[in-house]
């Protein structure tokens, strides 16, 4: 399948009292990786705008394996596992070292942005590049 990559260098912003990442931050990491993917396939927020369709996330989860730290470099990993009837995504952060921290996934579903409703299945301009992508 389809995957790429981000390198994040974590800052003193991203820190929460304890000083390691706060959690609340991991989806931002995950966007990033996201839209690396969709670039990838050719179908980021703006070819989905413009194709007709919303792709809003309506599941994610993650799980922190390890935490991070100020100043790691982490990776990144955006995997995508399921697209005939959503967009499901996996991710994975690592160290330098190729050690796995986290763990998560989202799903997201298309949505015609003129009316709202929700889609069943993938319209046919995500898989067609999808399949060009391959």
């Amino acid at each position: 399948m389809i995957s790429a990559d981000v390198v994040i260098q974590t800052q003193f912003y991203d820190l929460d009292p304890m000083q390691v990442v706060w959690h609340g931050n991991y989806p931002r990491f995950l966007e990033q990786a996201r839209c690396a993917l969709l670039d990838r396939i050719g179908y980021n927020y703006p070819q989905m705008q413009a194709s007709g369709h919303v792709w809003p996330i309506v599941d994610m989860r993650i799980k922190y394996v390890r935490p991070i730290r100020f100043g790691d470099a982490i990776t990144v990993t955006a995997s995508l596992a399921e697209f005939e009837n959503r967009l499901k995504i996996d991710y994975r952060i690592r160290d330098n070292a190729g050690q796995v921290l986290t763990k998560a996934q989202t799903i997201q579903v298309a949505v015609l942005a003129a009316s709202g409703e929700m889609l069943l299945e993938s319209p046919a301009v995500l898989t067609e590049k999808i399949k060009a992508a391959l």
